[in-house]
């Protein structure tokens, strides 16, 4: 069973969840040419887009991997170390 999650951009369209990034806090990118990024914070007051670069996503997303592998989170390690892959390599 996979568990992807989507999120409808009011510009780019369908967004694809990477990963959470902190509490309240996500990176997603773009669907289809996953060359858009975005840190999504959930608020009380609603979602807040921030665009970052393709870079600081990577950064993210091996800041994430690190901290799966240190805690022994293997099946999630797993799973982003396939979509750092897919995306960034």
């Amino acid at each position: 069973m996979t568990t992807e999650t989507y999120m409808n951009h009011p510009n780019f369209g369908l967004l694809f969840k990477v990963c959470p990034v902190e509490d309240n806090q996500e990176l997603f990118t773009t669907l289809y040419a996953q060359r858009l990024f975005f840190l999504v914070t959930q608020s009380p007051a609603g979602l807040k887009f921030e665009p970052i670069s393709r870079s600081d996503a990577k950064m993210l997303v091996e800041i994430r991997l690190r901290m799966l592998r240190r805690t022994g989170q293997m099946e999630p390690y797993q799973k982003l170390q396939i979509i750092h892959q897919q995306t960034f390599l």
